[in-house]
């Protein structure tokens, strides 16, 4: 790696600029951070071609018959010689590369917010803690009316809209009309736009007498800290073995994927090295003061655990810390840097690719993705036990668990596809507050039969058609998501993995698994 500029790596997979609940407003969750690079948008080279594509776009912006947009044409050249490249280089604009400076920075200035679009009418589904909106007064379940006086509710507005009417800078103000509980307020809620942290850990507590359960977003800058903290806090309460979600992790900064990987080890480990055409091999070591370098050690991972994700889990399997329980990961072993232009916008590019310990490279193939057990033809490596694992599509669990049946079924692909759990809860179940503790409903609710019968047919009014046998098939999945959700609504989000684990079976066999070692 070039030592002279400081660099900001990152390893991260395809991001959605949305969430699937919501959106916290003024943030999204996607990759990365800026490297200051030259301002223009074409690079200059030294060959008798330097210059060709941005000659030719200055002779049709001067020649050419009709206008055009000059800017998209840019765009547009410079998305095609992106294209040429592996998956994970791409061109963003400027409004991307601030999100995601953003996403992985762990602020952001806004209202901190997160909403859902319930019948083109925005209802507040969460709400930072200590944030503007709640010092303002909002509330779970406000609906959204108005916007300093613009009407945002029952016009099919879209999120950018909205995004623009909410974000703006630090200490100015924003005016929000609620109707809440079915009533409009008196007043709108004036919010001060103020700097807005979020953590990218998304749940942390004790799981039974001994096991911890942390689950992490994203690696971030701050995810290293918000773990160590987390996990503090739970050894005081006499944690002994944990159990590290990176399920659904798409990855983030290299270094915080680094700095994570040393918390589970007390001297100098090799983590990951990284090395490319331009870039000499570089190695990556624990820094010998992990706060978990002993005790019982689980990383969950699944399809979606990518790069940075698989940094951690690929340390830890090869120098057989701990065990990996799930599915197989991504497979992303390529590591970009980003380059920022004048205007704003950016060049996330691969730069080199990482290697595990045992020198394996994870990367899937780029035209024959696959997410299952490597092939036979694959690499073999062996860890200093003799284990065996190997190079090439994603890391394979040492514990295998297979996806519930009923998650795969056509029927609630489409269910969640159409967001009806969604639309069902937040518009019929959460008409008032429930009248028992966090302790209680985490304890002791449970979706009764007869709601289930109620969302079947909600289900089946909405336009999806079902068998008994899938209703049958899928009932376990979709109780369960109602229960987090609405667990979610009322509790926060820590009691939405708390009930989501309940019926885990990876959690289920991640506890079995450290009880063996």
């Amino acid at each position: 790696m070039r030592k002279e500029t400081k660099r900001n790596l990152f390893v991260a997979a395809t991001y959605g600029v949305a969430l699937s609940l919501g959106l916290l407003l003024g943030q999204n969750y996607t990759a990365e951070n800026t490297h200051s690079g030259a301002s223009s948008l074409l690079p200059l080279g030294i060959t008798d071609k330097t210059g060709k594509v941005q000659r030719m776009i200055d002779l049709i912006a001067e020649n050419y018959v009709d206008s055009v947009n000059i800017d998209q044409l840019q765009d547009l050249a410079i998305g095609e010689l992106v294209e040429q490249l592996d998956p994970h280089s791409e061109y963003l604009r400027p409004n991307q590369a601030q999100k995601q400076h953003e996403a992985l920075e762990g602020s952001f200035e806004g209202i901190g917010i997160e909403y859902y679009n319930l019948n083109d009418t925005l209802i507040t589904v969460g709400l930072v803690t200590g944030g503007p909106a709640q010092r303002a007064g909002m509330r779970v379940g406000d609906k959204l009316i108005a916007i300093n006086g613009d009407t945002i509710a029952g016009i099919h507005i879209s999120e950018k809209s909205i995004e623009e009417k909410v974000r703006g800078r630090r200490g100015t103000t924003i005016e929000i009309t609620i109707n809440r509980n079915g009533k409009s307020l008196p007043l709108p809620l004036k919010v001060v736009r103020d700097r807005v942290d979020v953590s990218s850990i998304d749940a942390a507590y004790i799981l039974d007498s001994a096991t911890a359960y942390i689950k992490i977003r994203r690696f971030g800058a701050k995810t290293n800290d918000d773990f160590k903290n987390a996990l503090q806090n739970l050894k005081k309460q006499g944690a002994k073995r944990l159990i590290l979600d990176l399920r659904e992790n798409g990855g983030g900064y290299f270094n915080a994927a680094t700095a994570l990987a040393s918390q589970f080890f007390t001297d100098k480990q090799l983590i990951v090295y990284t090395e490319g055409a331009h870039e000499p091999r570089t190695d990556y070591y624990s820094s010998a003061d992990g706060i978990f370098g002993h005790g019982g050690l689980a990383v969950l991972i699944d399809e979606q655990s990518a790069s940075a994700s698989e940094i951690v889990a690929g340390a830890i399997q090869d120098l057989e810390r701990g065990v990996i329980v799930g599915r197989p990961s991504y497979g992303k072993a390529l590591v970009q840097e980003q380059f920022g232009f004048g205007d704003g916008s950016a060049l996330n590019l691969t730069v080199a690719r990482y290697y595990t310990p045992l020198g394996r490279c994870i990367q899937k193939s780029y035209t024959n993705p696959r997410i299952h057990r490597p092939p036979i033809d694959t690499v073999e490596f062996k860890t200093l036990s003799g284990k065996r694992v190997y190079a090439g599509g994603g890391i394979a669990p040492d514990v295998w668990v297979s996806a519930d049946s009923g998650k795969v079924s056509t029927l609630y692909r489409n269910i969640r596809r159409a967001n009806l759990i969604e639309d069902y809860v937040y518009g019929r179940l959460t008409k008032s507050l429930p009248a028992y503790s966090v302790e209680n409903y985490l304890k002791g609710y449970f979706l009764p039969d007869r709601e289930y019968r109620d969302f079947l047919e909600y289900v089946q009014n909405s336009g999806v058609s079902y068998t008994s046998k899938e209703a049958d098939q899928i009932k376990p999945m979709v109780r369960n998501d109602i229960e987090a959700l609405l667990g979610r609504y009322y509790f926060g989000n820590e009691a939405f993995f708390k009930v989501r684990n309940r019926s885990d079976k990876v959690v289920a066999e991640a506890l079995i698994a450290l009880q063996d070692h």
